[in-house]
């Protein structure tokens, strides 16, 4: 039996999303079918306004509604510490606990060779040279958070960014955030508690 072509549209177009399998793709198609329409078209307009109504943060490349975004505009911020997490999520799950009050910079990714990403396809060159313009004012950063994930190839991208600011600013300390946080974890699906004690026990990085 033929499936309808907007079914099987619709099916693969949530099989491209992460984590969802055909089965999984095809439960939430049939789900949808049931739905009425007036609930259908706000889950439609809600995804076709994702984009419009986001903007990324020139400075830190955070996702917000404005630019600068709400963290890197409050004055009560440290903006001689950044925090460097590999996507928003991590801020997201960083600010519940409101201990950190530096502020941040995104990569939104990782370096991954075995899918081709490299330094290059990420956010660092942008995390330089913002360093090299906010100490150019006659200002200082103090401290460096390498707070990307403690995998292979979040090890991988710490070390990276780690080397590259050793090289042009010496004087500035490299933390790596470490202590309650098992190898092979994501910070998004960390609690507020191990969260915390991971940024208490931060140590010298390089």
């Amino acid at each position: 039996m033929k499936v309808p072509k907007a079914i099987q549209n619709l099916i693969e177009s949530f099989e491209r999303l992460p984590g969802i399998g055909p089965k999984s793709a095809q439960r939430l198609t049939f789900y949808l079918l049931h739905v009425p329409q007036g609930e259908l078209d706000k889950f439609a307009n809600s995804v076709q306004d994702l984009k419009k109504g986001t903007i990324l943060c020139s400075s830190c490349l955070m996702i917000g509604e404005s630019d600068p975004c709400d963290i890197c505009q409050n004055k009560e911020r440290d903006q001689e510490t950044i925090c460097v997490v590999e996507q928003p999520l991590d801020v997201y799950a960083l600010e519940k606990n409101g201990k950190y009050k530096g502020v941040y910079h995104i990569l939104h990714g990782k370096i991954d060779p075995l899918n081709s990403i490299g330094p290059d396809e990420i956010y660092i060159k942008q995390l330089l040279r913002r360093i090299k313009i906010y100490e150019g004012n006659g200002k200082k950063i103090s401290e460096v958070i390498l707070a990307t994930n403690p995998t292979m190839e979040g090890e991988a991208t710490a070390m990276y960014i780690g080397k590259q600011i050793k090289n042009s600013h010496s004087h500035i300390k490299l933390t790596r955030i470490g202590r309650g946080l098992p190898v092979g974890a994501d910070l998004e699906y960390a609690d507020e508690i191990t969260l915390q004690r991971a940024m208490e026990g931060r140590s010298d990085y390089g």
